[in-house]
């Protein structure tokens, strides 16, 4: 009676707990994967009070109850667990556990338990491959620049699974590529770029068992420029060095740099001398006067990461160098000039300088003398001009190849001289203008010259002139003892006579008792004297 009196506090308190925990309540979820071994706790694991009955069951589709056997791969252990070896899909549901102080099948002081299992496997198998890529000995992939790459992630989970493909960045984090739901999730980055270097997961949840398994990749985008290394110089704090300067920007990782010796074609492997290797994106070269030659041809060649890739080149061409500039300069006292020296063919690029004198005296900018760059121009202007300015100036410039100087000879006039030289440019301008005016007077009277008074004869023309008389039986006599001239250019003669007039002497006799043609004589001698003429026909 003791006994009894002491568990009807306990079996109430059970009682509430099981009110509480009954069905319809939450359920304890147990996972197991298939083909495993679990064992579910017992539903009372109060070992000192007596059970008279203890019952596990199956909760089915249709919410009914099954009891689950004893026998094959379920047993119930002596501390009331149930054990199920080997775990199929089929053994996921819902299992209670009853027990109670009672026989069966009215037990009194009834209790439940009620537990969940679910039959899951995975995830499993997660994998990303990431392709074509290159891998490197810490398992870091590499791809190329403008390829086409494709990402693979698969895994394994029962009863089903969700796949994510992330991508973490220099600039984004944990950015979401591609979801779904299977066995198998694909995403390709067609033209891949720098930005797109960074780390790729493969993510794969299950969602019974709500486990997550991911498996990563650090993937490398290499690079390298298309066009070829620039070759440069800078100005070196030695005189007698020169600095040369490689640079092959935009490649990664950076590029193998070496500068060379160049002598001429080697072929497919170069076989010259070798100053300097490294590996970065900008190398240097210094050498000593001695070491240059001009016409010395210096190379920089340059290797990506690609071994199968011909390297890029440049070159330089040492050569000395050569001032240019206008040797005669002169100008008026008191006004302002300016020398000008031009070297822009040396390399390495000359020192330039302005230097006075035959002994070369340093010119000190001032006031007096103003030195100016112009690109490669070096400018002198020297203000207010005296006599002491004139004479020899000289542009000097120096590389480690050679020193070449330009002469200029500077002449300063002074206004007298400038004012005479001026009078006699304008003479000299009056005695031309006035011979070009008597030539063109000349040229425009060439007609009057040619033909007018005697011009063209000769003595022996002269002599031939033949004189003619007024009389018409003289006539055939007359035109038979002229004689013509030579023919002219146009091909006509021409015929020179001069007429006298006849004395009446000269005549046949008249009658006098004509009167009339005595009366007519008289009056055409009267009204129409007779000159002696040239005329040329």
């Amino acid at each position: 009676m003791e006994t009894v009196g002491t568990l009807v506090p306990l079996l109430l308190c059970l009682s509430a707990t099981a009110a509480v925990s009954g069905i319809g309540s939450t359920d304890t979820v147990l996972t197991a994967a298939p083909g495993s071994d679990i064992t579910i706790p017992a539903c009372f694991p109060v070992s000192n009070l007596t059970i008279v009955t203890l019952m596990w069951s199956k909760v089915n589709g249709d919410g009914g109850t099954s009891l689950v056997p004893s026998t094959g791969r379920f047993t119930v252990l002596y501390g009331h667990e149930l054990q199920i070896q080997g775990v199929t899909p089929g053994d996921d549901g819902i299992y209670e556990c009853s027990w109670s102080n009672s026989p069966f099948p009215a037990p009194r002081n009834t209790f439940y338990s009620r537990y969940r299992l679910l039959v899951t496997s995975g995830p499993e198998n997660v994998s990303l491959s990431i392709g074509p890529a290159t891998p490197l000995s810490n398992g870091t992939l590499i791809v190329y620049r403008g390829s086409s790459v494709s990402f693979n992630c698969s895994g394994s989970s029962f009863p089903s699974q969700h796949l994510t493909l992330t991508f973490s960045g220099g600039s984004s984090s944990n950015v979401s590529l591609a979801t779904g739901s299977g066995s198998w999730l694909s995403y390709t980055i067609e033209n891949i770029q720098p930005s797109n270097q960074g780390l790729y997961s493969c993510r794969a949840h299950n969602n019974v068992s709500d486990q997550t398994v991911q498996k990563s990749h650090q993937l490398l985008v290499y690079y390298a420029p298309d066009r070829h290394p620039d070759c440069s110089w800078a100005p070196a704090e030695d005189a007698s060095h020169a600095l040369f300067i490689c640079t092959w920007f935009g490649a990664y990782p950076p590029p193998t740099l070496r500068w060379v010796e160049d002598q001429g074609d080697q072929g497919a492997q170069w076989k010259g001398r070798v100053f300097v290797t490294e590996t970065r994106d900008s190398l240097s070269l210094s050498l000593n006067r001695s070491l240059l030659s001009e016409g010395q041809i210096l190379r920089c060649m340059a290797k990506s990461f690609d071994a199968s890739e011909k390297e890029k080149s440049c070159s330089l061409t040492l050569k000395p160098p050569y001032p240019k500039g206008d040797p005669l300069v002169s100008a008026l006292e008191g006004t302002s000039v300016t020398l000008t020296c031009t070297e822009d063919a040396s390399i390495p690029p000359a020192n330039t300088t302005w230097r006075k004198g035959l002994q070369q005296d340093a010119i000190t900018p001032g006031s007096k003398y103003v030195l100016t760059e112009d690109g490669p121009a070096l400018k002198l202007t020297i203000h207010n001009l005296t006599e002491e300015d004139e004479g020899v100036f000289f542009c000097r410039s120096e590389n480690p190849l050679n020193i070449s100087e330009l002469e200029v000879g500077l002449t300063v006039r002074t206004p007298s001289a400038f004012t005479g030289a001026v009078v006699g440019i304008i003479i000299s301008a009056l005695v031309v203008g006035l011979a070009f005016i008597v030539a063109k007077s000349l040229y425009s009277c060439r007609d009057r010259i040619c033909l007018g008074g005697d011009f063209g004869q000769t003595e022996d023309d002269r002599r031939e002139v033949m004189s003619l008389v007024e009389s018409d039986d003289d006539e055939q006599i007359f035109q038979d003892a002229v004689p013509r001239l030579p023919p002219l250019t146009n091909g006509n003669h021409m015929t020179l006579a001069q007429i006298h007039q006849i004395p009446k002497g000269d005549h046949e006799d008249v009658d006098p008792g004509d009167t009339s043609s005595q009366q007519q004589e008289d009056t055409e001698q009267t009204e129409q004297p007779v000159d002696p003429v040239t005329y040329i026909f």
